[in-house]
């Protein structure tokens, strides 16, 4: 199950380092590469809760395998596009076979395991969903540098089919495929799902397409409509629970103590995240020239440092569990201030950076892993379905905020500061890093204020 977590979220960042040879190859447009890169991530955040309840009601192993399926032939099918339409429409069946298979993890280790065998699992899970952010780069590196047998970006694709081949035989001897479970006959809230998903597409669409188009108008009313439609859904679903009816998403879930704290939380780590990865990535290779290789090893400090601390927080001393998680944002912080620093004036930073690239790690993974663990461990097998697929959408929702908001502001300093050098795309990074310092400050004490009484 972590092996196809993995690999679905190496998906979302491992084809940006293979952009630039994409669109070289494929002759693409800017808005037809900046589809090709996020369209993935759109029907996978749009769909994430339908897949969701699917998988309660046909089974999570089921629809894991499934999803799982429909993963690896649209991988092979990008792989193989000969041109770019084709590949848009491969990734956005990616997408949809994330958004069946992910929420099913969640599911089945609420499931499967309890007590400190369900923190354990829930550790591991925390470790490898944000790992795969950091991992994507590099492996997406590695592999366009690599040009195996002349195939330029194709393998970033490719990798995927044997993985997949070989979860799938695994999967279908190790993971329940007949387990709708007791709830199973909860309808699919058919409303709810169309609101929802016209909200959330009404959010991601503008977030990933608005930059390229220099925010047009409809940009700005797509997202004024996604609050609109969102106030629609809630109302509906609590219209539907006061009739006993079945809401998407179960008032008690987000009533769960600590839920709303959590959410933003995730959001935020997320947001951060994202919007580093981002904007390293266009300082590294476009402000200071370095190769997809070099550039895609950047991250592995902060991947391994956050695989590491996301494993083992939980054997530290008990005294200092309760300090992790503002602890982990105020290092993110620092972290964040020290790379801006060290790379001013468009130096490489030297050693030093490396130190706080491993902060960075560090910072995150106590950010959101203990988060995460602490809002689920307590959450009741039976909605498991409905908390997995609302932090899963939570964790997708905030990478598209990350890049976009963040992205914006670094591209927008580098236009604004004229000509395009080393030094004006460092000035730019400097404000962006620490701009991202003050949100994960603001993270840090979010739970002052947003704890619930």
């Amino acid at each position: 199950m972590l092996g196809a977590q993995f690999m679905a979220l190496l998906d979302v960042f491992i084809v940006n380092v293979a952009a630039p040879t994409l669109s070289r190859e494929l002759h693409a447009s800017g808005a037809d590469l900046q589809l090709v890169v996020a369209g993935y991530a759109i029907t996978y955040s749009v769909l994430l809760i339908t897949g969701a309840r699917l998988g309660e009601r046909l089974g999570h192993g089921r629809v894991h395998l499934a999803g799982l399926a429909l993963f690896t032939v649209a991988s092979l099918a990008c792989g193989l596009a000969q041109g770019v339409t084709e590949l848009i429409v491969f990734r956005l069946a990616q997408g949809a076979g994330s958004a069946l298979m992910i929420p099913q993890v969640l599911s089945l280790i609420q499931r499967t395991f309890t007590g400190a065998s369900r923190a354990r699992a829930l550790g591991a899970y925390a470790a490898v969903l944000a790992t795969g952010a950091a991992a994507g780069q590099v492996l997406g590196g590695v592999l366009v540098a690599a040009d195996v047998f002349g195939t330029g970006w194709r393998p970033v694709f490719l990798v995927n089919v044997p993985v997949g081949a070989v979860l799938l035989v695994l999967g279908r001897r190790v993971l329940p495929r007949h387990e709708a479970g007791h709830r199973a006959a909860r309808g699919l809230d058919l409303p709810g799902l169309v609101l929802l998903g016209a909200a959330v597409s009404l959010f991601t669409v503008p977030l990933v397409l608005g930059q390229e188009q220099d925010w047009p108008l409809w940009a700005w009313l797509s997202l004024a409509g996604s609050a609109v439609v969102f106030a629609l859904f809630c109302g509906y679903e609590s219209r539907l629970a006061r009739r006993g009816g079945s809401p998407l998403i179960a008032p008690r879930v987000l009533r769960h103590p600590g839920m709303g704290t959590a959410a933003f939380r995730i959001l935020a780590v997320m947001a951060v995240n994202g919007g580093f990865l981002f904007a390293l990535t266009l300082h590294l290779q476009g402000g200071l020239g370095h190769s997809a290789l070099r550039t895609g090893l950047t991250f592995a400090p902060t991947a391994v440092v956050f695989g590491l601390v996301g494993l083992t927080w939980r054997m530290w001393p008990a005294a200092w569990q309760r300090a992790l998680i503002p602890a982990g944002f105020g290092l993110t912080a620092l972290s964040l201030a020290g790379i801006a620093l060290a790379l001013e004036g468009g130096g490489d930073g030297g050693a030093a950076v490396y130190v706080a690239y491993a902060g960075m790690g560090a910072g995150l993974a106590l950010g959101f892993s203990p988060t995460l663990t602490g809002a689920l461990a307590a959450v009741r097998p039976e909605d498991a379905p409905d908390a997995s697929g609302l932090l899963a959408t939570v964790t997708q929702l905030g990478q598209l905020t990350g890049v976009a908001v963040f992205g914006t502001l670094f591209l927008s300093r580098v236009e604004s500061l004229g000509a395009s050098s080393a030094y004006t795309s460092a000035e730019a990074l400097f404000a962006c890093l620490f701009a991202l310092a003050g949100t994960a400050a603001v993270a840090a004490v979010s739970g002052l204020v947003l704890r619930r009484r």
